[in-house]
């Protein structure tokens, strides 16, 4: 794999961690602002919503950049939203650091995502892909505990001061690393929004939104399964989270080989073996040893749909492929927020901890459904597409004499 991929992984490690790490730092950052943890909840919302803005927005108005330095400028704006929230002297500025830290979020792995197909061999190209979305899965290995952690002990600023010294890391690999790409000279705003409403595009997007809300069903509410269902005590919960973390690692792992080798196949199979898993949860969850794994396997086949998916939306955008990539982010992030705020409503109608799961099978089983519609109308659409072209091809339909057998018997060329 080139090694421009290592750069494109050290960004989305730094992404990973800072739109994670606000979840385990609720309690310090409401303590510390004068506010409820409830209200302070409104900063993960506030980076989400940074990214459903500025991935379509940010990605329109650099249709025509060098993808080179759209990278670059992408990364100095997420590099100077988490110094404005390390510096927030409020709990006003800090959402608006968030939303700024956000914004690039969806662009960048739009574009990267692009970048990475484009450094590869076609038939290497969803690995390329996973391998840049690797940083984000280490990142919820890595990144994440030790930043909570880091947050806990010196405070939360010093996690988005550290936080931003990885997104100057971040610059300079790519600076260095990322080969300068050419730019499309039929590259334009208008042709990127003509394949973002193609019909296999938008189903592809409401895909992801469905079927990644099954995983965010239960995940945002993981860390209270653990204290209230399982039985573990709340220094278990980063173990918890981290296994997770681990399955998103070996499911991007596993998307890139088997995504390059059946697309569909693959969007099919892991979006079935989510549903299936998550019904499985509910009658895992108290069985402990059993959860744990079911945790670890969870995190695999929820991220096995990313790569798929991502390639799927790049691949039927065709020529234009930017702007739906980047819309792809937009879609799991309102997968994220419609996610959680079902799971959420499940227990306030007092269903209890466990009922998450199977709200999170029902959004997956409607995401396959959608991804299943999907291939039937491409099957379809391919098919009539290609009689079409035998049709066009055929002597009546060129208007051509239609030369029998025994036409040919008789012409020259028989030798009769």
């Amino acid at each position: 794999m080139p090694v421009a991929l290592l750069a494109l992984a050290i960004s989305a490690f730094g992404i990973g961690t800072t739109e994670f790490v606000m979840m385990g730092l609720l309690p310090d950052v409401a303590a510390d602002l004068g506010t409820t943890v409830p209200t302070a909840g409104h900063l993960v919302s506030a980076y989400a919503l940074g990214v459903v803005v500025g991935a379509p927005l940010l990605t329109a108005l650099g249709s025509r950049v060098p993808r080179k330095r759209m990278l670059l400028l992408l990364m100095a704006l997420f590099t100077v939203g988490n110094l404005a929230s390390a510096l927030a002297p409020g709990y006003g500025w800090l959402i608006a650091g968030r939303v700024l830290a956000g914004l690039p979020h969806g662009a960048f792995f739009g574009v990267g995502a692009v970048v990475a197909a484009r450094l590869v061999r076609p038939d290497r190209q969803a690995r390329a892909v996973a391998t840049m979305f690797l940083g984000l899965t280490v990142a919820n290995i890595l990144g994440v505990p030790a930043a909570t952690l880091l947050g806990q002990r010196l405070g939360w600023r010093a996690t988005f001061l550290v936080v931003a010294v990885i997104g100057l890391v971040a610059l300079a690999a790519l600076a260095r690393l990322v080969p300068r790409l050419p730019v499309d000279e039929r590259q334009g705003v208008g042709r990127e929004l003509r394949a973002l409403g193609r019909p296999q595009v938008l189903l592809g997007l409401l895909t992801a939104v469905f079927g990644f809300a099954g995983v965010f069903a239960v995940y945002a509410y993981l860390a209270s399964m653990t204290t209230e269902v399982m039985g573990f005590g709340a220094s278990t919960v980063t173990v918890v989270l981290a296994l997770f973390g681990l399955g998103m690692t070996a499911g991007a792992l596993a998307a890139g080989p088997l995504t390059d080798r059946a697309p569909r196949p693959t969007l099919y199979g892991s979006l079935a073996a989510l549903a299936l898993t998550l019904v499985a949860f509910r009658f895992t969850v108290h069985v402990p040893w059993l959860a744990l794994v079911t945790v670890v396997v969870l995190g695999a086949v929820g991220f096995m749909t990313t790569t798929p998916l991502q390639m799927l939306v790049m691949e039927k955008a065709k020529d234009a492929p930017t702007l739906a990539s980047a819309s792809n982010h937009s879609a799991f992030n309102l997968a994220n927020a419609g996610g959680a705020w079902a799971g959420g409503a499940a227990v306030a109608a007092g269903w209890g901890w466990i009922s998450p799961t199977l709200v999170g099978a029902g959004l997956a089983a409607a995401g396959l459904a959608i991804a299943v519609t999907a291939g039937v109308l491409d099957r379809r659409s391919r098919t009539e597409e290609g009689a079409s072209h035998v049709v066009a091809r055929s002597p009546l339909a060129a208007g051509e004499p239609v030369r029998t057998p025994a036409a040919v018997s008789e012409s020259p060329a028989s030798g009769s």
